[in-house]
């Protein structure tokens, strides 16, 4: 939406899609090549079907600063062998750039890290808000079994996104499903 006016829209329910918005990102399996632990299971599944694992509906205003851009991320339900299905993850192009989520459906975590390796994940359900501060990669993985995973997010107009670093050395911790449950495990490939 580029106008210079105030403006509204709404997030019906149950589904939780912005009832006006500039674009619709589809991202498949394919999209995320060399992020998952199991690249066994992922050739197996994407031999399959490319699944769709995550959608974005974003609000566009233009790429200035003092603008905000706000959307809605759909991470759906899913597990590549006993890893959860999860966004590409990214830093921001302008590091120095925090950002916002506010989750409204479903449960999953905000996987996240630093340039200097510091990490953190933090857990994701209907009402919590996360804050992502400035320089850090995160990256959103849902753990419901049945329901889409559901934020809303804004960042500034001239953040920008970098995915190559992550698609390079991925995150150094992944959420899996456990023996007893979820866990938050070292990922044995994280080479930084």
């Amino acid at each position: 939406m580029n106008t210079p006016y105030p403006f509204q829209f709404t997030l019906p329910y149950p589904d939780l899609i912005p009832s006006h918005y500039d674009h619709h990102i589809q991202r498949r399996l394919s999209a995320l090549k060399g992020q998952f632990f199991d690249q066994e299971s992922y050739a197996a599944m994407l031999a399959r079907e490319d699944t769709l694992l995550y959608e974005v509906y974003e609000v566009s205003r233009p790429h200035l600063p003092g603008e905000l851009l706000s959307g809605i991320s759909i991470l759906h339900p899913g597990k590549v062998g006993r890893e959860f299905f999860m966004t590409k993850g990214h830093f921001h192009a302008v590091l120095e750039t925090a950002e916002i989520y506010y989750c409204l459906k479903g449960e999953g975590f905000m996987v996240m890290e630093n340039p200097q390796g510091e990490t953190s994940v933090e857990p994701l359900c209907p009402g919590r808000v996360l804050y992502v501060p400035p320089a850090w990669a995160h990256r959103s993985v849902c753990t419901s079994r049945q329901q889409d995973l559901v934020t809303f997010f804004a960042y500034p107009g001239n953040a920008g996104h970098d995915y190559g670093t992550i698609e390079k050395q991925g995150f150094a911790k992944l959420v899996v499903e456990g023996e007893s449950g979820i866990e938050i495990i070292d990922n044995p490939r994280w080479n930084k």
